[in-house]
Order: C-alpha cells, then structure tokens, then sequence
C-alpha cells in the first residue's frame, strides 16, 4: 500500500458542534460540508486534516457505529506554551497541565466537545536515558 492521504475521522452526535470547535480553537476550514459529515484542513498546511462524521451514519458498518473512544489527537506545535495560553483563556479544559517531558516533550492535553483527548505539544531535548531511545535523524533538539 502506498498511502497519498492519511487522517482521523471522528465519529459524534453533533457535526456541526465539533466541526466548528475545531475550525474556531485548531485553524481549520471546512472543504466539504454536508449535515452528516464535515471534512476540515488546516489554513497553515493543507496535508493537515480532520473529518467529523455523524457517528451513526448509514456509510459505517453497524458493528462500527458510535462514538469516538480510545484516540488521542496529536497536534506538534512550534509554541505549546503560547497555545495553552490561547486555549485555556478560551475555556477549553485542562486535562493536564503544561509541562516539560523527560522524554523530549513541551505538552498539555484538552479534549474536544465529544470527550476526544487533543495533545498540544512542541518537541524539547529529551534527557537521561531517553536520548538512547530516539533514532539520530528523530532526535528533538
């Protein structure tokens, strides 16, 4: 297989709600709209998107249906501080507080409308025995 596009699909009860979340607080747009499915990309990075879609919609096999559960969304940032900042004056929830990793990581955690866990993080120098753990060319600096 070789992939030309790859993106999560959250699956929720209310598009329209978490499509908008991210648009507003993550700087998406919506390319393709319909009531049961929102496909966004990213304003800075089109190879970056997201697609919500009615967790109940007729498209997913009945055994897939529901919500989503057990995803965590990684977005790399150049500044997790300054959008910790942006985010929490927004309101949004903390579910872990800001901080430096061992393991080469500035990051904190929200979640989005439907529960779905956002890691907002900028890759640091990681310490101790973790810099023997990275490959040379995947070594954050």
């Amino acid at each position: 297989m070789k992939p030309t596009q790859f993106y999560p699909v959250i699956q929720t009860e209310n598009v329209e709600t978490t499509a908008t979340f991210y648009i507003e607080h993550f700087g998406f747009r919506a390319v393709f709209t319909s009531d049961w499915y929102v496909h966004l990309q990213s304003e800075t990075d089109p190879a970056v998107n997201i697609a919500v879609l009615d967790g109940h919609h007729e498209t997913i096999p009945p055994a897939g249906r529901g919500l989503s559960k057990g995803v965590i969304l990684n977005f790399e940032v150049a500044d997790a501080k300054a959008d910790y900042q942006r985010l929490t004056s927004k309101g949004l929830p903390v579910l872990k507080d800001l901080c430096d990793e061992d393991f080469g990581q500035r990051h904190f955690i929200t979640a989005d409308p439907n529960g779905v866990l956002i890691d907002v993080i900028t890759p640091i120098a990681p310490s101790g025995s973790y810099i023997e753990q990275y490959t040379e060319d995947a070594l954050p600096t």
